[in-house]
Protein backbone atom coordinates (compact mmCIF):
# COMPACT_ATOMS: atom_id res chain seq x y z
CA UNK A 1 0.00 0.00 0.00
CA UNK A 2 1.20 3.56 -0.78
CA UNK A 3 1.37 5.41 2.55
CA UNK A 4 2.43 8.96 3.43
CA UNK A 5 3.50 9.78 6.99
CA UNK A 6 3.86 13.39 8.10
CA UNK A 7 6.21 13.69 11.06
CA UNK A 8 9.31 11.64 11.87
CA UNK A 9 9.29 12.05 15.63
CA UNK A 10 9.29 9.17 18.10
CA UNK A 11 6.03 7.63 16.87
CA UNK A 12 6.35 8.57 13.19
CA UNK A 13 9.81 7.05 12.93
CA UNK A 14 8.70 3.83 14.62
CA UNK A 15 5.64 3.53 12.38
CA UNK A 16 7.67 4.22 9.22
CA UNK A 17 10.13 1.50 10.20
CA UNK A 18 7.41 -1.05 10.97
CA UNK A 19 5.37 -0.37 7.82
CA UNK A 20 8.43 -0.35 5.60
CA UNK A 21 9.43 -3.75 7.02
CA UNK A 22 5.94 -5.00 6.13
CA UNK A 23 6.65 -4.16 2.45
CA UNK A 24 4.44 -1.08 2.24
CA UNK A 25 5.59 1.81 0.02
CA UNK A 26 6.34 4.63 2.47
CA UNK A 27 6.94 8.35 1.99
CA UNK A 28 7.81 10.41 5.09
CA UNK A 29 7.57 14.21 5.29
CA UNK A 30 9.63 15.84 8.04
CA UNK A 31 10.23 19.55 8.57
CA UNK A 32 13.36 19.11 10.72
CA UNK A 33 16.36 18.66 8.41
CA UNK A 34 18.39 16.62 10.90
CA UNK A 35 15.53 14.21 11.67
CA UNK A 36 14.88 13.78 7.94
CA UNK A 37 18.55 13.03 7.24
CA UNK A 38 18.76 10.52 10.11
CA UNK A 39 15.60 8.71 9.00
CA UNK A 40 16.83 8.44 5.42
CA UNK A 41 19.82 6.41 6.64
CA UNK A 42 17.81 3.79 8.56
CA UNK A 43 14.45 3.34 6.81
CA UNK A 44 13.63 2.04 3.35
CA UNK A 45 11.36 4.97 2.51
CA UNK A 46 11.21 8.14 0.47
CA UNK A 47 12.07 10.90 2.95
CA UNK A 48 11.14 14.49 2.10
CA UNK A 49 12.41 17.49 4.04
CA UNK A 50 9.44 19.87 3.97
CA UNK A 51 6.19 21.15 5.44
CA UNK A 52 3.40 18.56 5.29
CA UNK A 53 0.74 21.28 5.23
CA UNK A 54 2.00 22.72 1.90
CA UNK A 55 0.50 21.51 -1.38
CA UNK A 56 3.90 21.44 -3.12
CA UNK A 57 5.28 19.08 -0.47
CA UNK A 58 2.31 16.73 -0.76
CA UNK A 59 2.65 16.69 -4.54
CA UNK A 60 6.36 15.87 -4.19
CA UNK A 61 5.33 12.92 -1.99
CA UNK A 62 3.04 11.67 -4.81
CA UNK A 63 -0.15 12.26 -2.85
CA UNK A 64 -2.22 11.38 -5.93
CA UNK A 65 -1.06 7.74 -5.56
CA UNK A 66 -1.50 7.62 -1.77
CA UNK A 67 -4.03 5.20 -0.27
CA UNK A 68 -3.42 6.01 3.41
CA UNK A 69 -2.28 9.36 4.85
CA UNK A 70 -1.14 9.59 8.50
CA UNK A 71 -0.29 12.90 10.20
CA UNK A 72 1.82 12.32 13.32
CA UNK A 73 3.54 15.61 14.15
CA UNK A 74 3.26 17.31 17.54
CA UNK A 75 1.50 20.28 15.91
CA UNK A 76 -2.31 20.04 15.80
CA UNK A 77 -2.55 22.67 13.06
CA UNK A 78 -0.12 20.89 10.73
CA UNK A 79 -1.87 17.57 11.29
CA UNK A 80 -5.41 18.86 10.71
CA UNK A 81 -4.53 21.00 7.70
CA UNK A 82 -2.37 18.37 6.00
CA UNK A 83 -5.07 15.71 6.47
CA UNK A 84 -7.78 18.00 5.11
CA UNK A 85 -5.64 18.83 2.07
CA UNK A 86 -4.79 15.16 1.45
CA UNK A 87 -8.47 14.22 1.54
CA UNK A 88 -9.30 16.99 -0.94
CA UNK A 89 -6.47 15.75 -3.16
CA UNK A 90 -8.05 12.30 -3.43
CA UNK A 91 -6.57 10.17 -0.63
CA UNK A 92 -8.94 7.34 0.40
CA UNK A 93 -8.30 7.40 4.14
CA UNK A 94 -6.64 10.06 6.28
CA UNK A 95 -5.69 9.52 9.93
CA UNK A 96 -4.84 12.40 12.23
CA UNK A 97 -3.01 12.48 15.55
CA UNK A 98 -4.14 15.25 17.86
CA UNK A 99 -3.15 16.48 21.30
CA UNK A 100 -5.40 15.02 24.01
CA UNK A 101 -6.33 18.55 25.08
CA UNK A 102 -7.92 19.08 21.66
CA UNK A 103 -9.45 15.61 21.62
CA UNK A 104 -11.26 16.45 24.86
CA UNK A 105 -13.05 19.22 22.93
CA UNK A 106 -14.56 16.91 20.30
CA UNK A 107 -17.95 17.19 21.99
CA UNK A 108 -17.82 20.96 21.31
CA UNK A 109 -16.78 20.80 17.65
CA UNK A 110 -16.78 18.08 14.97
CA UNK A 111 -13.13 18.25 13.90
CA UNK A 112 -13.44 14.98 12.05
CA UNK A 113 -16.34 16.07 9.89
CA UNK A 114 -15.09 19.64 9.37
CA UNK A 115 -11.66 18.58 8.10
CA UNK A 116 -12.82 15.42 6.29
CA UNK A 117 -10.76 13.12 8.51
CA UNK A 118 -11.51 9.39 8.73
CA UNK A 119 -9.92 8.75 12.12
CA UNK A 120 -8.77 11.05 14.94
CA UNK A 121 -6.65 9.78 17.80
CA UNK A 122 -4.14 10.79 20.45
CA UNK A 123 -1.25 8.52 21.41
CA UNK A 124 -1.68 9.61 25.02
CA UNK A 125 -5.34 8.58 25.10
CA UNK A 126 -4.62 5.25 23.38
CA UNK A 127 -1.88 4.46 25.90
CA UNK A 128 -4.08 5.48 28.83
CA UNK A 129 -6.85 3.20 27.56
CA UNK A 130 -4.36 0.34 27.39
CA UNK A 131 -3.26 0.94 30.99
CA UNK A 132 -6.81 1.46 32.23
CA UNK A 133 -8.14 -1.81 30.89
CA UNK A 134 -5.86 -3.79 33.22
CA UNK A 135 -7.14 -1.78 36.20
CA UNK A 136 -10.81 -2.00 35.37
CA UNK A 137 -10.61 -5.74 34.58
CA UNK A 138 -8.02 -7.31 36.88
CA UNK A 139 -9.71 -10.73 36.54
CA UNK A 140 -9.92 -10.72 32.72
CA UNK A 141 -7.53 -12.86 30.67
CA UNK A 142 -7.58 -10.31 27.85
CA UNK A 143 -9.14 -6.91 27.25
CA UNK A 144 -9.38 -4.97 23.98
CA UNK A 145 -10.95 -1.62 23.17
CA UNK A 146 -13.16 -0.93 20.13
CA UNK A 147 -14.63 2.35 18.92
CA UNK A 148 -12.30 4.50 21.00
CA UNK A 149 -13.05 2.61 24.20
CA UNK A 150 -16.86 2.87 23.95
CA UNK A 151 -17.09 -0.86 23.28
CA UNK A 152 -14.90 -3.38 25.05
CA UNK A 153 -13.87 -6.99 24.57
CA UNK A 154 -13.20 -9.10 27.68
CA UNK A 155 -12.20 -12.73 28.03
CA UNK A 156 -13.14 -14.46 31.29
CA UNK A 157 -12.53 -18.04 32.43
CA UNK A 158 -15.47 -19.89 33.99
CA UNK A 159 -14.53 -21.21 37.43
CA UNK A 160 -16.19 -24.18 39.20
CA UNK A 161 -18.04 -21.80 41.55
CA UNK A 162 -19.37 -19.61 38.75
CA UNK A 163 -23.16 -19.27 38.60
CA UNK A 164 -22.89 -19.58 34.81
CA UNK A 165 -21.83 -23.27 34.83
CA UNK A 166 -24.48 -25.47 33.20
CA UNK A 167 -26.53 -22.58 31.84
CA UNK A 168 -27.16 -21.76 28.21
CA UNK A 169 -26.26 -18.29 26.97
CA UNK A 170 -29.99 -17.57 26.81
CA UNK A 171 -30.37 -18.54 30.49
CA UNK A 172 -27.35 -16.42 31.47
CA UNK A 173 -29.53 -13.36 30.79
CA UNK A 174 -26.68 -11.01 29.89
CA UNK A 175 -27.34 -7.29 30.40
CA UNK A 176 -28.81 -5.41 27.46
CA UNK A 177 -26.26 -4.35 24.84
CA UNK A 178 -23.76 -7.11 25.66
CA UNK A 179 -22.77 -10.23 23.70
CA UNK A 180 -20.92 -13.48 24.19
CA UNK A 181 -19.35 -13.79 20.74
CA UNK A 182 -16.76 -16.54 21.15
CA UNK A 183 -16.22 -19.60 23.34
CA UNK A 184 -12.87 -21.32 23.83
CA UNK A 185 -13.23 -24.91 25.04
CA UNK A 186 -10.35 -27.39 25.34
CA UNK A 187 -8.28 -25.26 22.99
CA UNK A 188 -11.00 -25.03 20.32
CA UNK A 189 -12.67 -21.69 19.51
CA UNK A 190 -16.21 -21.44 18.17
CA UNK A 191 -18.97 -18.84 17.74
CA UNK A 192 -21.82 -19.85 20.06
CA UNK A 193 -25.59 -19.78 19.70
CA UNK A 194 -28.16 -18.87 22.35
CA UNK A 195 -28.44 -22.60 23.18
CA UNK A 196 -24.72 -23.13 23.81
CA UNK A 197 -24.23 -24.53 27.33
CA UNK A 198 -21.49 -22.94 29.43
CA UNK A 199 -19.06 -25.41 30.97
CA UNK A 200 -16.43 -25.16 33.68
CA UNK A 201 -13.05 -23.91 32.32
CA UNK A 202 -14.68 -22.34 29.22
CA UNK A 203 -13.19 -18.99 28.24
CA UNK A 204 -15.97 -16.62 27.15
CA UNK A 205 -15.28 -13.58 24.96
CA UNK A 206 -17.72 -10.78 25.82
CA UNK A 207 -18.44 -7.52 24.01
CA UNK A 208 -20.28 -4.53 25.43
CA UNK A 209 -20.20 -1.11 27.00
CA UNK A 210 -17.49 -1.21 29.71
CA UNK A 211 -19.91 -0.57 32.61
CA UNK A 212 -22.34 -3.22 31.34
CA UNK A 213 -19.49 -5.74 31.06
CA UNK A 214 -18.53 -5.07 34.67
CA UNK A 215 -22.09 -6.00 35.62
CA UNK A 216 -21.92 -9.15 33.48
CA UNK A 217 -18.52 -10.25 34.80
CA UNK A 218 -19.88 -10.08 38.37
CA UNK A 219 -22.43 -12.72 37.32
CA UNK A 220 -19.69 -14.92 35.92
CA UNK A 221 -16.91 -14.44 38.51
CA UNK A 222 -17.89 -15.00 42.14
CA UNK A 223 -16.72 -12.39 44.68
CA UNK A 224 -15.48 -10.05 41.96
CA UNK A 225 -14.18 -6.80 43.44
CA UNK A 226 -15.88 -3.53 42.49
CA UNK A 227 -13.78 -1.12 40.41
CA UNK A 228 -14.85 1.79 42.62
CA UNK A 229 -13.13 0.11 45.57
CA UNK A 230 -9.71 0.01 43.87
CA UNK A 231 -6.90 2.26 45.12
CA UNK A 232 -4.60 3.48 42.36
CA UNK A 233 -1.38 5.50 42.59
CA UNK A 234 -0.08 7.20 39.42
CA UNK A 235 3.55 8.29 39.10
CA UNK A 236 3.70 11.24 36.68
CA UNK A 237 1.09 13.92 36.09
CA UNK A 238 1.86 14.61 32.42
CA UNK A 239 -0.70 14.00 29.68
CA UNK A 240 -0.48 10.21 30.06
CA UNK A 241 -1.05 10.31 33.83
CA UNK A 242 -3.67 13.05 33.55
CA UNK A 243 -5.70 11.14 30.92
CA UNK A 244 -5.52 7.97 33.00
CA UNK A 245 -6.58 9.76 36.19
CA UNK A 246 -9.63 11.22 34.42
CA UNK A 247 -10.71 7.76 33.23
CA UNK A 248 -10.26 6.22 36.67
CA UNK A 249 -12.16 9.06 38.35
CA UNK A 250 -15.13 8.39 36.07
CA UNK A 251 -15.21 4.80 37.35
CA UNK A 252 -15.01 5.88 40.99
CA UNK A 253 -11.48 4.62 41.72
CA UNK A 254 -9.57 6.18 44.61
CA UNK A 255 -6.72 7.90 42.74
CA UNK A 256 -3.53 9.58 43.91
CA UNK A 257 -1.20 11.31 41.42
CA UNK A 258 2.46 11.93 42.24
CA UNK A 259 4.00 14.86 40.35
CA UNK A 260 7.36 16.54 40.97
CA UNK A 261 6.62 19.82 39.13
CA UNK A 262 4.76 22.26 41.38
CA UNK A 263 3.05 24.19 38.56
CA UNK A 264 1.79 20.95 37.04
CA UNK A 265 0.45 19.92 40.47
CA UNK A 266 -1.64 23.10 40.57
CA UNK A 267 -3.02 22.35 37.11
CA UNK A 268 -3.90 18.77 38.09
CA UNK A 269 -5.55 19.89 41.32
CA UNK A 270 -7.76 22.30 39.37
CA UNK A 271 -8.68 19.93 36.53
CA UNK A 272 -9.16 16.61 38.35
CA UNK A 273 -12.40 16.13 40.27
CA UNK A 274 -11.67 13.67 43.07
CA UNK A 275 -8.03 12.59 42.74
CA UNK A 276 -5.49 13.51 45.38
CA UNK A 277 -2.48 15.31 43.88
CA UNK A 278 0.79 14.87 45.77
CA UNK A 279 3.81 17.12 45.13
CA UNK A 280 6.53 14.47 45.48
CA UNK A 281 9.18 12.49 43.60
CA UNK A 282 7.85 8.93 43.33
CA UNK A 283 11.27 7.59 42.32
CA UNK A 284 12.36 8.05 45.95
CA UNK A 285 11.71 5.05 48.18
CA UNK A 286 11.20 7.32 51.19
CA UNK A 287 8.40 9.23 49.43
CA UNK A 288 6.65 5.98 48.50
CA UNK A 289 6.93 4.72 52.05
CA UNK A 290 5.58 7.96 53.49
CA UNK A 291 2.54 7.72 51.19
CA UNK A 292 1.91 4.05 52.10
CA UNK A 293 2.26 2.76 48.54
CA UNK A 294 2.29 -0.78 49.88
CA UNK A 295 -1.47 -0.53 50.44
CA UNK A 296 -2.50 0.33 46.84
CA UNK A 297 -4.11 -2.13 44.45
CA UNK A 298 -2.33 -0.66 41.41
CA UNK A 299 0.80 1.45 41.02
CA UNK A 300 1.04 2.94 37.51
CA UNK A 301 4.19 4.68 36.23
CA UNK A 302 3.52 7.19 33.42
CA UNK A 303 6.50 9.56 33.48
CA UNK A 304 8.55 10.43 30.38
CA UNK A 305 11.51 8.33 31.58
CA UNK A 306 11.38 4.58 30.89
CA UNK A 307 14.10 3.94 33.46
CA UNK A 308 12.30 5.87 36.21
CA UNK A 309 9.04 4.13 35.36
CA UNK A 310 10.46 0.62 35.65
CA UNK A 311 12.50 1.35 38.77
CA UNK A 312 9.59 3.02 40.58
CA UNK A 313 7.43 -0.04 39.81
CA UNK A 314 10.09 -2.34 41.27
CA UNK A 315 10.21 -0.20 44.42
CA UNK A 316 6.41 -0.10 44.71
CA UNK A 317 6.26 -3.89 44.34
CA UNK A 318 8.93 -4.28 47.01
CA UNK A 319 6.83 -2.13 49.35
CA UNK A 320 3.77 -4.34 48.79
CA UNK A 321 1.74 -2.76 45.94
CA UNK A 322 -0.49 -5.55 44.61
CA UNK A 323 0.03 -4.91 40.89
CA UNK A 324 2.21 -2.54 38.88
CA UNK A 325 1.78 -1.18 35.35
CA UNK A 326 4.27 0.94 33.47
CA UNK A 327 4.59 3.09 30.39
CA UNK A 328 7.67 2.17 28.32
CA UNK A 329 8.19 4.20 25.17
CA UNK A 330 10.44 1.71 23.37
CA UNK A 331 8.16 -0.95 21.95
CA UNK A 332 10.76 -3.76 22.11
CA UNK A 333 11.46 -3.03 25.78
CA UNK A 334 7.72 -2.93 26.53
CA UNK A 335 7.20 -6.35 24.93
CA UNK A 336 10.06 -7.85 26.94
CA UNK A 337 8.80 -6.41 30.22
CA UNK A 338 5.23 -7.58 29.52
CA UNK A 339 6.52 -11.12 28.93
CA UNK A 340 8.89 -11.34 31.90
CA UNK A 341 7.88 -8.54 34.27
CA UNK A 342 5.35 -10.53 36.30
CA UNK A 343 8.27 -12.13 38.15
CA UNK A 344 9.18 -8.59 39.23
CA UNK A 345 5.64 -7.54 40.04
CA UNK A 346 4.95 -5.71 36.75
CA UNK A 347 1.64 -6.89 35.27
CA UNK A 348 2.12 -5.17 31.89
CA UNK A 349 4.12 -2.53 30.03
CA UNK A 350 2.44 -0.27 27.47
CA UNK A 351 4.28 1.47 24.64
CA UNK A 352 2.70 4.59 23.06
CA UNK A 353 4.41 3.69 19.78
CA UNK A 354 2.92 0.20 19.76
CA UNK A 355 -0.50 1.40 20.94
CA UNK A 356 -0.56 3.82 17.98
CA UNK A 357 0.60 1.15 15.52
CA UNK A 358 -2.16 -1.23 16.63
CA UNK A 359 -4.77 1.50 16.29
CA UNK A 360 -3.61 2.29 12.76
CA UNK A 361 -3.05 -1.33 11.71
CA UNK A 362 -6.68 -1.98 10.88
CA UNK A 363 -6.51 0.59 8.05
CA UNK A 364 -3.68 -1.27 6.30
CA UNK A 365 -5.83 -3.12 3.80
CA UNK A 366 -7.33 -2.54 0.37
CA UNK A 367 -10.30 -4.76 1.27
CA UNK A 368 -13.77 -3.46 2.12
CA UNK A 369 -13.18 -4.46 5.75
CA UNK A 370 -10.45 -4.29 8.39
CA UNK A 371 -9.47 -7.21 10.63
CA UNK A 372 -9.34 -5.88 14.19
CA UNK A 373 -8.49 -9.14 15.98
CA UNK A 374 -7.92 -12.78 14.93
CA UNK A 375 -8.80 -15.89 16.93
CA UNK A 376 -7.74 -19.15 15.22
CA UNK A 377 -10.19 -19.17 12.31
CA UNK A 378 -12.48 -16.46 13.72
CA UNK A 379 -12.04 -12.70 13.41
CA UNK A 380 -13.41 -9.42 14.66
CA UNK A 381 -13.84 -7.31 11.53
CA UNK A 382 -14.70 -3.64 11.10
CA UNK A 383 -16.56 -2.39 8.02
CA UNK A 384 -18.43 0.68 6.84
CA UNK A 385 -21.96 -0.02 5.56
CA UNK A 386 -22.14 1.25 1.97
CA UNK A 387 -24.98 3.19 0.32
CA UNK A 388 -27.42 0.71 -1.18
CA UNK A 389 -26.21 -2.23 0.92
CA UNK A 390 -28.78 -5.00 1.33
CA UNK A 391 -29.11 -4.42 5.10
CA UNK A 392 -29.55 -0.64 4.94
CA UNK A 393 -32.54 0.68 6.94
CA UNK A 394 -33.50 -2.83 8.09
CA UNK A 395 -33.91 -3.98 11.68
CA UNK A 396 -31.24 -6.47 12.72
CA UNK A 397 -33.83 -9.13 13.58
CA UNK A 398 -35.29 -8.98 10.07
CA UNK A 399 -31.98 -9.64 8.28
CA UNK A 400 -31.05 -13.22 7.36
CA UNK A 401 -27.50 -13.21 8.74
CA UNK A 402 -25.00 -15.91 7.77
CA UNK A 403 -24.23 -18.60 10.33
CA UNK A 404 -21.26 -17.97 12.64
CA UNK A 405 -21.73 -14.19 12.59
CA UNK A 406 -22.31 -12.12 15.73
CA UNK A 407 -22.70 -8.34 15.50
CA UNK A 408 -20.76 -6.85 18.42
CA UNK A 409 -20.78 -3.12 17.69
CA UNK A 410 -22.20 -0.24 15.69
CA UNK A 411 -20.62 3.21 15.50
CA UNK A 412 -22.80 6.04 14.19
CA UNK A 413 -21.13 9.44 14.21
CA UNK A 414 -19.99 9.92 17.83
CA UNK A 415 -22.16 7.13 19.32
CA UNK A 416 -21.18 3.47 19.71
CA UNK A 417 -23.09 0.49 21.15
CA UNK A 418 -23.62 -3.26 20.96
CA UNK A 419 -26.75 -3.62 18.79
CA UNK A 420 -29.98 -5.30 19.79
CA UNK A 421 -32.58 -6.99 17.55
CA UNK A 422 -34.65 -3.79 17.21
CA UNK A 423 -31.74 -1.59 16.06
CA UNK A 424 -31.54 -0.49 12.45
CA UNK A 425 -28.41 -0.43 10.31
CA UNK A 426 -27.86 2.77 8.36
CA UNK A 427 -25.56 3.64 5.46
CA UNK A 428 -22.33 5.07 6.86
CA UNK A 429 -22.49 3.02 10.07
CA UNK A 430 -19.29 1.29 11.13
CA UNK A 431 -20.14 -2.31 12.00
CA UNK A 432 -18.01 -4.63 14.16
CA UNK A 433 -18.70 -8.36 13.91
CA UNK A 434 -17.22 -11.61 15.19
CA UNK A 435 -17.21 -13.87 12.16
CA UNK A 436 -15.71 -17.17 11.06
CA UNK A 437 -13.44 -16.99 8.04
CA UNK A 438 -15.91 -19.23 6.22
CA UNK A 439 -18.78 -16.75 6.71
CA UNK A 440 -16.81 -13.53 6.28
CA UNK A 441 -17.38 -13.25 2.52
CA UNK A 442 -21.16 -13.57 2.96
CA UNK A 443 -21.22 -10.86 5.65
CA UNK A 444 -19.12 -8.46 3.57
CA UNK A 445 -21.51 -8.96 0.64
CA UNK A 446 -24.44 -7.94 2.87
CA UNK A 447 -22.75 -4.74 4.01
CA UNK A 448 -21.11 -3.46 0.82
Amino acid sequence: MDIIIVGAGEIGRYLATELSSAQHSISVIEQDAQLAAELEQVVDAKVIHGDGSKASTLIEANVEQCKLFIALTNDNTVNLVSCSMAKSMGVNEVLCRMHPRLQREEWLFDYRGHFGIDHLFSSEKLSSLELAKYIRNPDALAVEELAGGKIELQQLRITPKSAAVGKTLRELKSPDKTRVALVTRSGEKFIPTADTVILEKDVLTFFGEPKKLSELSRKVIPNKREVKDLRVAIFGGGEYGFSLAQMLEAWGCKVRVFEEDEARCRFLAEELQSSTVIHADATMMEELQDEQIGEVDFFVATSTSDEDNVMSCLQAHQLGARKCLTLVHRADYARTISRTGRNLGIRAAVSPREATRRDIERFLTDDYFHVVKSYSGNEVIEMVVREGAEVTNQRIQSVEWPEEVVLVGIVRKTEAWVPGPEDQIMAGDIVYAMVSQVSRKKLVKLLK
